[in-house]
């Protein structure tokens, strides 16, 4: 090798180590597009950015991200919102299955079936009353804020609520009250929001187990509409 030659491999090699000290210890861009979505932005550097509001562009493209999506055909009813199914508990006759949602989920919510939208209903800022507290989906939230979808159905009511945390105020919701809408049609969106639960008659069971990962409009939650327990 020439001298030159060696003089720009020993260049490259200086902004190599430059660019991985910079963003030590978190992945330097050079190799950041090979990594899956969780090792190219880790858990701990993107909560540092809620701190400070200086998110990555790329992050947040990746974030903000809304596939097109075509539900499944058949009756089952489908997850709201990507994430981790994490409880199916019921209490006064509705059951309450919870998805959570991580930072590397897709965050745009889908209906889980056809129906006409009755209300939006607005909860928060602060939830405490007693069976707020009582609910695993809010006491880990501090200050929680709702919006809830309500969808008048073939099974009767049914409801998404969306959840985010002090860290993550805003919601959107694309729906309006009186309008008739599609099964897997968006129903809106949680910014840098955490918490989405599907509402609906205690006799339906829960099709996956806890611990499945779901996809908003993809995945069946519900076998059949008429799946009983």
């Amino acid at each position: 090798m020439t001298l030159a030659g060696q003089v720009i491999v020993l260049a490259l090699l200086a902004v190599a180590v430059g660019l991985m000290l910079r963003h030590w210890p978190y992945p330097s861009p050079l190799i950041r597009p090979l990594l899956g979505a969780r090792n190219r932005w880790p858990e701990t550097q993107i909560r540092g950015w809620l701190d400070s509001g200086g998110f990555q562009p790329g992050y947040l493209r990746f974030f903000n991200r809304d596939p097109e999506r075509i539900a499944p055909e058949g009756d089952a009813i489908l997850a709201p919102a990507d994430g981790l199914v994490t409880s199916a508990e019921c209490r006064n006759g509705i059951r309450y299955i919870v998805i959570a949602l991580s930072f590397w989920d897709m965050h745009v919510q889908r209906s889980p079936m056809a129906g006409r939208v009755t209300a939006v209903e607005q909860e928060g800022d602060v939830y405490t009353d007693g069976e707020g507290r009582d609910f695993a989906f809010l006491r880990e939230k501090l200050c929680p804020v709702h919006k809830r979808v309500c969808l008048q159905t073939t099974l009767g009511q049914v409801a998404v609520r969306l959840i985010t945390s002090v860290a993550a105020r805003r919601i959107e919701t694309w729906v309006q009250p009186g309008e008739d809408i599609q099964r897997g049609q968006r129903l809106g969106r949680i910014l840098l929001g955490s918490t989405v639960v599907l509402e609906v008659p205690e006799a339906l069971r829960c099709a996956v187990p806890i611990g499945t990962h779901v996809k908003a409009g993809l995945t069946p939650l519900i076998a059949k509409a008429g799946d009983h327990e």
